[in-house]
């Protein structure tokens, strides 16, 4: 079967209308076309899926064509789960370019871009082997690789929020593989192949062995956002505008980054979010949900400073600073005097600190104006009221 040439945007809409009020129909929140990387020993084995385009809580018109022109070439839709993958064809392709007729004229720049990925599928060959179409109707554990993909690039692309989506399972069904450049390599292909590989002087230079690509393999960031060295930023790492990844010391991992204009030169680790305007030093680190923090995720505010090599295991509110090489965790104790334990309960009314000469440092985390230190004599660590507001370079961003 086939979907006849839509005419006009009402023709579109009542072809629509008519997918969407099918029984049993479920709106995703997210789909898209992937160009999926196979296994070079075992092909059903996806390694990788590269999507041009992601629509996430949008385009549903788009989505109930897709999903008609799959029932067309007489594929069955699966609404009951959470996800839905399949391979596309030739005839899925042509069922689709006949439903946005009233549009291919017009998907030009930014407009109708699910549009424009149709258009390049036609004057592809043998789509079948390597174009994969995913639906997600619900943020669930994901059960494919292109549902992992299909949740980084959205967190990557900044269409979900950090720390919003469920990547549970992710690591699971993603494979460990040699990247070399942005092709994915089966380690077991390579040890199969590694003598005649050496011997003929094929064996690939490689970048790394992980289950995530790099961030730059598959995401263009702002025009203002800098990476010195891809290798800084994993793939589901966020980065904000303005923010600035230094080589070194510095690492983002996935479902972690900025909100602003940050300067990166240490360790935002699994779950970490760094605000507007702040500076995480050199070597400086803040702790993700599995290394230190009993699951806490740990937020960092606007115009804060990590100092080089410092250790942040506590959410902290703006303007706060962590001198340099200091280690600040949930249990460690700190000392306040009266003075300035007055002075950062003015500064955070809510707070309501008691007044006391030691604290742990979790009965302190999110609020503003802290600023850790290190008594050089007796080597406790004490708290006053930050004195100066955080600031970056602006000629540097």
């Amino acid at each position: 079967m086939a979907i006849n040439t839509v005419s006009s945007t009402e023709e579109f809409k009542s072809l629509v209308a008519e997918v969407t009020g099918q029984d049993g129909y479920r709106e995703p929140i997210a789909f898209g076309i992937a160009r999926v990387d196979r296994g070079q020993k075992n092909a059903d084995k996806v390694l990788q899926a590269n999507y041009a385009l992601i629509n996430w809580n949008e385009n549903f018109g788009s989505a109930a064509v897709f999903i008609k022109a799959i029932q067309e070439a007489n594929h069955v839709v699966d609404f009951s789960g959470s996800e839905f993958v399949t391979t596309l064809n030739d005839n899925m392709v042509n069922n689709a370019i006949s439903a946005f007729a009233p549009y291919l004229g017009e998907a030009i720049g930014d407009a109708h871009k699910n549009v424009q990925v149709v258009k390049a599928l036609a004057s592809i060959e043998d789509i079948a082997k390597d174009f994969r179409i995913c639906f997600l109707f619900e943020d669930a554990p994901a059960q494919s690789v292109e549902a992992v993909y299909l949740k980084l690039y959205a967190l990557s692309q900044q269409k979900a929020p950090l720390r919003s989506l469920n990547l549970d399972g992710a690591f699971g069904i993603l494979s460990n593989v040699a990247w070399v450049g942005n092709t994915p390599y089966e380690l077991e292909y390579l040890r199969d192949n590694e003598i005649e590989m050496k011997l003929n002087a094929t064996f690939p230079n490689i970048d790394s062995v992980d289950k995530f690509p790099r961030y730059l393999q598959h995401i263009i960031p702002a025009d203002n956002t800098r990476i010195l060295e891809a290798s800084k930023v994993r793939m589901g790492a966020q980065l904000a505008g303005g923010t600035t990844v230094m080589p070194g010391a510095s690492y983002i991992n996935f479902n972690a980054g900025t909100l602003g204009a940050v300067m990166v030169e240490g360790r935002i680790s699994s779950s970490a979010i760094v605000g507007a305007g702040s500076d995480v030093g050199g070597g400086a680190s803040i702790l993700g949900v599995l290394s230190g923090t009993d699951g806490n995720p740990i937020s960092i505010g606007e115009n804060t400073l990590l100092g080089a090599n410092s250790t942040c295991g506590i959410p902290l509110g703006d303007a706060c600073i962590i001198d340099g090489g200091v280690a600040i965790f949930a249990g460690t104790k700190v000392k306040i005097t009266s003075e300035q334990l007055a002075l950062i309960n003015e500064a955070n009314p809510e707070a309501g600190l008691e007044s006391q000469e030691t604290f742990r440092a979790d009965a302190l985390q999110g609020l503003n104006g802290l600023h850790f230190r290190q008594n050089s004599t007796t080597g406790e660590i004490i708290v006053n009221r930050s004195t100066r507001e955080v600031k970056l370079n602006s000629e540097l961003h």
